[in-house]
């Protein structure tokens, strides 16, 4: 098929050329052809997700554990702590993301390999038109590209803190218990100023009632929500991370504009400028919590 593309586009250009221009004619359609093939290439083929072998060593007597995949409702977990309650009357105190989805939902279950660079895609990953796949140079922001997934973390906590780096800002010592939720959106990372703005989900200042981010996207499904825990790399199916954490996970993906991630890596109150790890998804029944 590329060498008919070719003989038709320097026909064409022969025509009306002969010698070095018929040459150069041929050499650009080539160049032509394959631009157009690069830019129709998919960006990312899927692979097949390894079966799930139960762990003789797993943490069953922990609390219900994440990431998980949002539309499976079954869970075994006895973790009865009580769900926190809206985001909006909690204290925002962290912001960071995760290179690929944590979580597999109806949106984003393209298999990118195991832990912790793999997790789950956007399914429009290879449906990007080429202006939106084109390359962009980011200065600030690292370990994302055109074309990857992204899962963000909106950190919730019901103490009194400031937002600040790391989980340990949701957490202070005059707050011994606190609730904590995490509101979750994974984005398909285009090169378009016409996609969704990160920097309009920022941390705003507080100026009455609580820590607020600006905006946390709506439209992309009504968020499941289910007890859980803390994420990352450092936790496994045999190391379970202690803390209890009310998750609500938007089930399908949004595209957001890689200019305005790396102009936020630039400067936040969090000190995040690079993609997290992810945690290998747990499927271990007895390590989840059933979703009501």
């Amino acid at each position: 098929m590329r060498s008919l593309l070719v003989l038709s586009a320097a026909a064409l250009a022969l025509s009306a050329c002969s010698g070095e221009q018929a040459d150069t004619a041929v050499a650009d359609a080539e160049a032509a052809v394959d631009r157009v093939a690069e830019a129709a290439a998919p960006i990312f083929t899927a692979g097949a997700e390894p079966a799930f072998v139960e762990d003789a060593n797993a943490c069953t007597t922990m609390g219900a554990q994440t990431p998980r995949d949002i539309s499976f409702k079954a869970g075994l977990n006895t973790d009865d702590s009580p769900l926190a309650g809206d985001a909006s009357g909690m204290n925002l105190c962290n912001i960071h993301f995760h290179a690929q989805a944590e979580h597999k939902g109806p949106g984003f279950s393209m298999y990118a390999g195991p832990a912790p660079d793999g997790g789950y895609r956007c399914n429009g990953t290879n449906d990007l038109t080429a202006a939106e796949r084109a390359p962009y140079d980011t200065k600030h922001v690292e370990g994302v590209d055109v074309g990857d997934t992204i899962e963000v973390h909106w950190v919730h906590t019901t103490c009194d803190i400031e937002p600040g780096e790391g989980l340990g800002s949701c957490l202070s010592d005059t707050c011994e218990n606190p609730r904590l939720r995490v509101e979750t959106q994974v984005f398909l990372v285009v090169n378009d100023r016409g996609a969704m703005d990160f920097t309009k989900m920022d941390y705003m200042p507080k100026s009455a009632g609580m820590h607020q981010p600006g905006m946390i996207p709506t439209g992309t499904g009504t968020p499941v929500v289910f007890r859980g825990s803390t994420t990352g790399p450092s936790y496994t199916d045999n190391k379970c991370s202690p803390l209890n954490v009310t998750w609500s996970v938007r089930p399908q993906c949004a595209k957001i504009d890689i200019a305005t991630l790396d102009a936020w890596a630039e400067d936040n109150v969090f000190n995040e400028d690079e993609a997290h790890g992810v945690r290998t998804l747990v499927r271990d029944p007895r390590l989840i919590s059933p979703i009501r």
